[in-house]
Parts: structure tokens; C-alpha cells; sequence
């Protein structure tokens, strides 16, 4: 049984998040999910720390447990800082090897901002210092900046971010090892950019409610420490990393440019050709993550890495079934559903993964099977997301909507 890590979640300390994310929650939604592993999101609050040291177990090399579940200590900070003529804006994800760490990392970091203000802090640093200190504090510790091409926060972003990973981290780029690639952006997008090449790409869900995580993670060989993950990620181990889950990027909402008050929804072409300029207010748009890699890019589309491990795309189980039923995803009758789902057949990454087609077709409802079967295909119908909105997926095309002439569920 593959091991499953989600390392980018939030806890209720954090800003526009849920008051459910709480260990006993996310310890039971992983098992849902299918999830192995979880980053316990913002240890830099310290109130979510006093929470964390008083009710994980340790389990050893730097791995905690509680309810069942396996726990590293992550959190997200906001680096904002003036740099090279321009304002800088970049979420980083931290990872520590323990307890001890964590609070060394709180001391030096509460220096620089207010750690008891968002479970995700602005700390006014800029990224290379950031990482010289903190690793002068513990070698152990684990940088990976998150969501690398988000417009307004990602290390690449076409707002606030660089051009190169050298422009960022300078000396300190040897001690980054990996980055995150965000819902809007897939491996294969970041393959086309060179400069990324020595990185081992991460995925996660950066979930701000518990029903959220593992909607995009990494999946390893086996159970992984601490430890192990540091020298999985800093040496690209195919062998033991398998591949990351990931979203349909354009599924991700900064994919395409746009302007969301105007809802104005534009293709990096449609942007070059009205000169970033929204058509209906005359405003600047928000220039989304695919733009900015076809300005950066050096390689081809369909370039593979073969370095790097491998990716799966997916849409959670909740939406196919949103879309089999007509209904939004968070509806009475599709959360029926889901759990009934998962209590017939294990987990969310089980049915979406790894069953088999026939036994999709024998087991499930005929629309939610041919809607994941469809998915794993990739014959899915997908209007993009824009500055801030998510992306619109259909994995019913009409001719299996027709194909169902009625649907019963129950």
C-alpha cells in the first residue's frame, strides 16, 4: 500500500480557514482520503503549537502521531520584503524536524513580524536571509516555496515574484531542495522551465478545511521519516518518491489571466493582444500562472524530465459526484453519497486510483464510474480559472449524459 503525504495544510488559527481544522478532524478526513501523512500546518502560531506539543505522540525521526494518523510539523509564512527595485511577496512552506526546532524557529522568526496575528505570518525577511538564519538555527529544517507560480505570492509569480530561483534565494539556493507547484500549475508545466530542473517538485492541498486535503499529494513507496523525506526530496529518489497527485492545473484558479470583477476569463493570447488590459473596465488583469511560464519557459510542451518522478492527474471523488448528480459538491445528497462511497469501499485515493475499471463499473453508480474512468483518461471538459475564481470542470460529456437516461443513486 502506497504511502500518501499531504505537507500543506492550515489550522484554524490561520486566516479564511475552518474553525474544523483541528487535529481530531484531520486525522479522521485523512483516513477518508487515504492519507498517510500530514503536515500539521502552521506551527509558527502559538497557541496551534501549544495544541500541537500537548497532544501529538512522538513516534520518532521527527514523525508524530495522534487518532491513527502520522504528523510532521509544517508551516506557510509570507516573506514580504523590497528587493531588486520591487516589493516581494513569497509564501514559503517550513517543515521541522521537532518540538525543540520548531521553537527556535518561532524565536528568531517573531523578530521579524507577529506571529500570533495568522496562522500564516508575514515576516518582513527577505527569502535568502530567511533560510541563512533559520538553517544557521537547524540544518534540519525544510524549505519549499509554495504554490511556485501563483501570480501574487508564488517565488515565479507575475506580480510580486523572480524570474530565476537564483534571483530569489542567491547563495542559499542549495538549500532548497524541492518546490511546490501549486493547483494551477502540473510537473509537466514546470518541465519546461530549465532553472527547475535540479528541484524535486512537491504537490499539496493547501487545504484551509479538512474535507480539502489530498486534493493534490505526494505518494512514496512506503511508510518515510522525517528524515527520509529530506533525503527523498534533496536527491530526487524515484525509486522510493512514486509520484505526486495532482489537480488539472486549469482547473487551479490562477491559471489563466482575467480580471474577476469583471469576470473577464482571458488566454495568454487574448492578454498579449489587449496589451494586459481588461476589455470591460480598462484596468490591469491579474496575469495567471500559464502566461508567466510561456514567457519563462525554454522547452517545448511535452517535454518529459526524466529525473523527475512521475505525476497522476485527478478531480476529487466529491465533484464527479457533484457532476453525475447535477448538484453542487457541497449538497446534502452528493455528501450522502461520497461517505456511502468510502464506507462500501475504503478511501477516496482507493476509488480514484487504484481501482480497477470493471470493478468501477460493478460497484458504482453508473454515471460516478464512467466519471472517473473519464478522469483517469483525461476526457474531461475544463473552462480555466482567472485571478482568484476556480476553473469549471465537466467530467460528463453530453453523449454519457445521454448515454444515462436515468439516474438513480439510491
Amino acid at each position: 500500500m502506497a504511502y500518501i503525504a499531504d505537507l500543506h495544510i492550515h489550522s484554524k488559527y490561520s486566516r479564511a480557514t475552518s474553525k474544523e481544522m483541528e487535529l481530531e478532524p484531520l486525522a479522521r478526513w485523512a483516513k477518508i482520503k487515504g492519507i498517510s501523512l500530514l503536515g500539521t500546518g502552521d506551527f509558527t502560531h502559538p497557541e496551534w503549537l501549544a495544541e500541537l506539543e500537548g497532544s501529538l505522540k512522538e513516534s520518532g525521526k521527527g514523525v508524530y502521531g495522534y487518532g491513527g494518523m502520522e504528523f510532521i510539523l509544517t508551516a506557510e509564512v509570507s516573506n514580504i520584503y523590497f528587493k531588486a527595485g520591487r516589493t516581494r511577496k513569497v509564501h514559503i512552506i517550513l517543515a521541522a524536524p521537532g518540538f525543540k526546532s520548531a521553537r527556535e524557529i518561532n524565536k528568531a522568526l517573531a523578530q521579524y513580524g507577529d506571529l500570533a496575528s495568522d496562522g500564516r505570518p508575514v515576516i518582513s525577511l527577505g527569502c535568502d536571509r530567511m533560510v541563512k538564519l533559520l538553517s544557521s538555527i537547524d540544518p534540519g529544517i525544510l524549505f519549499i516555496p509554495a504554490h511556485a507560480w501563483t501570480p501574487h505570492f508564488g517565488f515565479l509569480g507575475s506580480n510580486s515574484g523572480f524570474d530565476t530561483p537564483e534571483e530569489c534565494f542567491e547563495e542559499q539556493l542549495p538549500r532548497i531542495y524541492s518546490i511546490e507547484t501549486g493547483l494551477s500549475s502540473d510537473p509537466a508545466m514546470n518541465w519546461r522551465y530549465s532553472k527547475l530542473d535540479r528541484f524535486c517538485l512537491t504537490s499539496n492541498s493547501d487545504a484551509h478545511s479538512p474535507s480539502k486535503i489530498g486534493r493534490e499529494a505526494n505518494v512514496f513507496k512506503e511508510r518515510i521519516d522525517y528524515f527520509e523525506l529530506c533525503r527523498i526530496l534533496k536527491t530526487k529518489d524515484k525509486s522510493r518518491f512514486l509520484h505526486t497527485i495532482e489537480f488539472f492545473p486549469e482547473e487551479g484558479k490562477y491559471h489563466w489571466d482575467g480580471h474577476r470583477n469583471c469576470k473577464a476569463r482571458l488566454s495568454p493570447k487574448e492578454t498579449i493582444r489587449n496589451n494586459k488590459i481588461c476589455p470591460v473596465c480598462g484596468k490591469k488583469v491579474t496575469v495567471g500562472v500559464m502566461h508567466r511560464l510561456e514567457g519563462l519557459s525554454d522547452r517545448p510542451e511535452g517535454f518529459i524530465l526524466n529525473s523527475s518522478p512521475s505525476f497522476k492527474t485527478m478531480v476529487p471523488l466529491a465533484e464527479i459526484i457533484a457532476d453525475a448528480l447535477g448538484l453542487g459538491a457541497d449538497s446534502v445528497k452528493v455528501e450522502r453519497q461520497y461517505h456511502e462511497l468510502i464506507k462500501n469501499f475504503g478511501s477516496e485515493f482507493h476509488i480514484l486510483l487504484e481501482m480497477g475499471e470493471a470493478e468501477l463499473i460493478k460497484g458504482l453508480p453508473g454515471p460516478i464510474a464512467k466519471g472517473i474512468i473519464n478522469v483517469r483518461r483525461g476526457n474531461v471538459e475544463i473552462l480555466p480559472g482567472y485571478d482568484g475564481e476556480y476553473g469549471e470542470v465537466k467530467v460528463l460529456r453530453e453523449e454519457d449524459k445521454k448515454a444515462e437516461k436515468q439516474l438513480s443513486l439510491f
